[in-house]
């Protein structure tokens, strides 16, 4: 395969209420249905946080959050094993509805907006608490997000995660014939033009091999990390502190 070619997708340029972003976004469902995302990151998750490691509640940020629908799917999937949470979805528009909200309260969960794009984010600085610490999230997770970056941005943003988190998880479009090949399909499950173009972009800038660990390789070597295809048209990083295992 070709090394990595980010270019900006179509739905980047979209304003929210637009009606092909909308389109876009409900073809993404399918898109994740396709590609089974909700069994690879519970999987993910359940990886990340050996029986009884985790304190109560859990917090939770998700980058890249969109409307927060995938990742109801996933707590919807595993609130009943798991438990309370803490969520923040960070995106830079708000376009979380109040039912999506009022779902994860029904689960337990409690969660809250943030409006924010994520370089902004990566590059301020934390409150310290009471004891002089730097408080950390027990998970940052991201879903087809990573790979709209690329050098020192990705590099960036992958500090930032590392310094504000004891665990991260990230699935992302494999970098493969087959993937390709499936992202010129994707008209086949009802997709609009703007996701059709978009989904063969996604995978050109996809990853494959260990290029996610390389970019996170200046977060030091106290982490245990994992990067590994998932089903045909998935690839994950998975990092978790030592100190913590």
């Amino acid at each position: 395969m070709p090394p990595r070619m980010v270019v900006r997708e179509t739905l980047d340029d979209l304003a929210p209420d637009d009606p092909a972003a909308i389109r876009s976004r409900r073809d993404l469902v399918r898109v994740h249905r396709a590609m089974g995302t909700r069994a690879i990151m519970s999987r993910g998750w359940q990886n990340l946080f050996p029986p009884k490691s985790a304190r109560v509640p859990l917090r939770i940020l998700e980058i890249g959050a969109g409307d927060g629908s995938l990742l109801l799917g996933v707590a919807r999937a595993m609130a009943r094993h798991w438990p309370p949470v803490q969520l923040t979805l960070l995106d830079q528009q708000d376009i979380v509805s109040a039912a999506t909200l009022a779902g994860y309260a029904d689960l337990g969960w409690t969660a809250q907006v943030q409006v924010a794009d994520v370089l902004t984010w990566a590059l301020q600085t934390d409150p310290v608490a009471p004891d002089g610490s730097l408080p950390r999230c027990d998970l940052i997770t991201t879903t087809l997000f990573l790979h709209h970056f690329e050098g020192p941005q990705l590099a960036s943003l992958l500090a930032a995660v590392a310094s504000r988190t004891d665990r991260f998880f990230a699935c992302e479009p494999k970098r493969s014939p087959m993937s390709l090949l499936g992202s010129h399909l994707v008209g086949v499950i009802g997709a609009n033009a703007e996701t059709r173009e978009d989904a063969v972009l996604s995978v050109r800038a996809g990853f494959r091999d260990d290029e996610i660990t390389a970019a996170w390789s200046g977060a030091g070597d106290a982490w245990d990390t994992r990067e590994f295809a998932a089903g045909m048209f998935s690839h994950c990083f998975s990092a978790r502190r030592m100190e913590i295992a």
